[in-house]
């Protein structure tokens, strides 16, 4: 049971990590209904800028996520500008092709040696790590880390959305464009704050990732960026509470699935739950049908 016990708290550490990416593709796809699927590469780069400022500029922990933050936000808002934008109101399929080659750009410039290299970097953390049993579970300093930041940004994250204006314009511009226009809301800068929020969270990800996963480099992002994916889906994308819920499923599954079954197994299951979401459920858990609007 102790075992038992320490693998659910280590799937949650990983589940939350999740969150913080299911939350960009969820509020992207609630304002402008586009699946994102450059966001995973974003979530890298974060890990990599996190990693040189801890590593190489002497920045303290907390400096290193602010900065990775800024950086993917400003980069959330170019890919919007340049890649997005421009297909607003083209044919969906056209944004999708957009989407998968700005992610394979991400990940094959971020490749050139004059940028992070090919290789594997091992993350030299800027701590010890520090276990404790509390109450017979093994906790460790890195996953109070986790917890407390990501507690701390879905915080933000709510007092953004439903106590500010900015929050207020993002949900007007969910339901309609058009109308919201018409209310004066500025469409195409809430669209940018919304990448660049969503980017912000899966930098911070990212750079926890590099901490709690201390290995990194340019294609780490595919799998965490489809899990997450598949969490927004499970919990219902465009969802925030939903993106959530879904991500702590799907870190549960796979860390459980590691310790009791087989670790060869856990993207198969993981990818599985997607399939059958879609099957059974495809609004997802907290998803609601809703008429398209014609």
């Amino acid at each position: 049971m102790e075992n038992l016990a320490d693998q659910i708290i280590n799937g949650l550490q990983l589940g939350l990590m999740y969150a913080l990416i299911a939350l960009g593709y969820t509020m992207v796809y609630g304002v402008v209904k586009l699946i994102n699927f450059a966001h995973g590469d974003v979530f890298m780069v974060g890990a990599f800028v996190g990693y040189f400022g801890f590593t190489q500029w002497g920045m303290s922990v907390p400096l290193a996520v602010l900065t990775a933050m800024v950086v993917c936000s400003a980069l959330g808002v170019i890919i919007e500008r340049i890649a997005y934008r421009p297909l607003r109101y083209a044919p969906k399929i056209a944004a999708l092709i957009s989407a998968l080659g700005v992610s394979l750009f991400l990940e094959f410039f971020s490749s050139l040696k004059f940028v992070f290299g090919p290789n594997y970097r091992v993350v030299q953390r800027p701590f010890e790590e520090v276990h404790w049993n509390v109450l017979g579970l093994n906790i460790t300093n890195i996953q109070v880390i986790v917890f407390v930041t990501v507690l701390i940004m879905l915080a933000l994250l709510q007092f953004l959305i439903y106590r500010t204006k900015v929050g207020m314009a993002m949900r007007t511009v969910s339901v309609d464009h058009n109308a919201a226009r018409l209310m004066g809301v500025n469409v195409d800068n809430t669209i940018s704050m919304t990448f660049a929020i969503g980017s912000a969270f899966a930098a911070a990800g990212g750079v926890l990732y590099a901490i709690a996963y201390p290995q990194i480099h340019p294609f780490m992002g595919i799998m965490p960026g489809l899990k997450a994916f598949t969490a927004a889906v499970l919990g219902g994308i465009g969802i925030i509470p939903g993106a959530v819920l879904g991500a702590i499923i799907m870190g549960q599954v796979e860390t459980l699935t590691s310790a009791f079954l087989s670790s060869q197994l856990r993207d198969a299951i993981a990818f599985f739950i997607l399939i059958l979401v879609l099957l059974v459920r495809p609004t997802g858990i907290l998803g609601r049908n809703e008429p398209d609007k014609v």
